[in-house]
C-alpha cells in the first residue's frame, strides 16, 4: 500500500509539473553571456554565402513565476547553451528596381548540451524534471534557430542592403545608374556583381549610342572588395554632360591671373591679328569654350589619356555687353588623368600635354593670322584658367554604391585595359549610440 500510494503521489506532481510548466509558468530572460568562438562566411557556387558558426555558447538567468487560485510561486533558474552549431546559406539576388536582395534559402541547428538549474520553492520538484526540460528545450530551441534567423534576415539584413545606392547625382546636372544588371554570382573564390556604372543627363535620359567593353579581372587576392570602372562609365558622363550642354566655359579678362603678363583684350590681340586695333580698339575680350563632340578618354595599362578637340570662339565686347565675333579657333591636346578613392568617392586630376591651335574661321580676315604665335597665349589660358576648373569639378569626385556605415582602407589602383581597378578591405563602422 504504501508503494502503491507513492507511486500516486509522483505521478500527481508530476502531472501537476506539465500542466504547471506548459500552461501556467511565466518566464523572464536575462542574456549574461554569448560567445561566438568560431563564425565563419563562404562561398557557394552558383548559391551565395554560407554563414557557419561553431561551439557558440550562451548563458542566460531568468524569473519563472506560476500564478494559480490555490498556487502562487516564483523562483529564478539558470540557463546553459554550449556546443551551438548553425549552419545557413544565403541566396543573394536583385529586385526590379537593381538592388540586391537575399533570403535564407538552407539552414541547420545543432545544440550538443542544455543545462538548466532552478531555484526557488518549488525548484526541488523542477529538478527532479530537469533532464527533460533540457531534453524539450533543446528540441524546441533547434527548431526556432532557423525561424529567428529567417526573421531577422528579412528585418535587418534585406533593410541594410537595400541602403545601396541604385542611382546618385554627381551635382546638379548629371545622375550615376549603380543599378545590377542581374543577380550576384558566387564562384569558388569571390562574389561576382555586375554593376550598369552609366551617367545620364537628370533632365533627359538619353539612350548611350555604344556599348560597354568586357572586363577581365585580375587573380589577385589581396583585398577584401575589387570594383572595376570601365572607359564606358566615364564616356557615358562626358556623353551626358555634352547631351546637357555642360561642356561650355566662357574666359573672361576677370578670370586671368593677375600674375599674368597679358590682358584678354583686343589690345593683346593685334599682335596676332593688327586689324583689331582698327576695327575693334583697345576692347575686352571673351572666348568661349565648347566640345563640337564628347570627348572620350582611353584607359590601357599605361593610364588614362583623351584627345579632347575644343572649340574657341573668341569675341570682342562693346560697352554695352553685345557681343562681336572675332575667330574661331580649334585646339587639340593630349591630356592625362589620375584616379584615386576618398572618403568613398572616387576622384581625379587632369595633366596638359602637348596641344596644336588651328583657325576653322575668321571674321576679322585671315591674311595676317598669326595662329602658331597665339599658341603659346592659349597654353596659359588653358593651363591657368580652364584646368583648374576641371580639376575643382574632378576633385569633387564621384560617389561609389557603397552601403551605410561602411568605410575602405588599404586602398589600391590599377590600370588595365579599357578599365580602372579598384581594390580595398571594407569596414563596417556602426552609428554611434546603436
Amino acid at each position: 500500500l504504501f508503494y502503491f500510494i507513492l507511486f500516486y503521489f509522483i505521478l500527481f506532481y508530476f502531472i501537476l509539473f506539465y500542466f504547471i510548466l506548459f500552461y501556467f509558468l511565466y518566464v523572464r530572460l536575462n542574456l549574461r553571456n554569448f560567445q561566438l568562438p568560431h563564425s565563419q562566411i563562404s562561398l557557394v557556387p552558383n548559391e551565395g554565402l554560407q554563414v557557419s558558426i561553431s561551439n557558440a555558447f550562451a548563458e542566460l538567468d531568468g524569473n519563472w513565476r506560476v500564478k494559480l487560485r490555490f498556487l502562487r510561486q516564483r523562483g529564478s533558474f539558470n540557463l546553459k547553451l554550449s556546443h551551438v552549431y548553425i549552419k545557413t546559406i544565403l541566396k543573394l539576388g536583385r529586385d526590379a528596381s537593381g538592388k540586391p536582395t537575399v533570403d535564407i534559402s538552407a539552414c541547420s541547428t545543432s545544440i550538443s548540451n542544455v543545462r538548466v538549474r532552478f531555484s526557488g520553492k518549488l525548484s526541488w520538484l523542477y529538478n527532479l524534471f530537469r533532464r527533460t526540460i533540457e531534453s524539450k528545450l533543446k528540441k524546441n530551441l533547434e527548431g526556432k534557430v532557423c525561424g529567428s534567423l529567417s526573421s531577422s534576415v528579412r528585418r535587418f539584413l534585406q533593410p541594410y542592403l537595400q541602403t545601396v545606392p541604385v542611382t546618385a547625382k554627381i551635382d546638379t546636372t548629371v545622375g550615376i545608374d549603380y543599378s545590377l544588371t542581374a543577380p550576384p554570382v558566387a564562384t569558388a573564390q569571390f562574389l561576382n556583381a555586375d554593376l550598369k556604372g552609366e551617367c545620364f543627363s537628370l533632365a533627359q535620359h538619353t539612350a548611350i549610342p555604344f556599348t560597354p567593353p568586357a572586363l577581365a579581372f585580375p587573380p589577385d587576392h589581396s583585398r577584401m572588395v575589387y570594383f572595376g570602372v570601365s572607359s564606358y562609365f566615364f564616356n557615358t558622363a562626358s556623353f551626358a554632360y555634352h547631351t546637357a550642354g555642360a561642356l561650355v566655359f566662357e574666359i573672361t579678362d576677370s578670370m586671368i591671373p593677375k600674375d599674368i603678363e597679358f590682358r584678354l583684350n583686343t589690345s593683346t590681340f593685334a599682335a596676332f591679328l593688327p586689324q583689331l586695333d582698327e576695327m575693334y580698339p583697345n576692347m575686352p575680350m571673351k572666348f568661349r569654350l565648347s566640345t563640337p563632340s564628347a570627348p572620350f578618354l582611353s584607359i590601357g595599362p599605361d593610364g588614362v589619356s583623351l584627345q579632347p578637340v575644343v572649340d574657341i570662339q573668341a569675341y570682342a565686347i562693346y560697352p554695352n555687353g553685345s557681343l562681336a565675333p572675332l575667330f574661331l579657333l580649334s585646339l587639340t591636346g593630349n591630356v592625362s588623368a589620375t584616379a584615386d578613392v576618398r572618403s568613398g568617392r572616387m576622384v581625379g586630376s587632369l595633366a596638359l600635354g602637348r596641344m596644336k591651335l588651328t583657325l576653322k574661321h575668321s571674321d576679322v580676315g585671315t591674311g595676317t593670322f598669326k595662329v602658331k604665335m597665339m599658341q603659346s597665349i592659349m597654353n596659359i589660358v588653358a593651363s591657368s584658367v580652364l584646368l583648374p576648373r576641371l580639376n575643382e569639378r574632378l576633385g569633387k569626385g564621384f560617389p561609389l554604391p557603397l552601403p551605410a556605415q561602411v568605410q575602405l582602407s588599404d586602398l589600391l589602383v590599377q590600370f588595365h585595359e579599357n578599365f580602372l581597378l579598384f581594390g580595398a578591405n571594407v569596414h563596417y563602422q556602426p552609428r554611434q549610440g546603436r
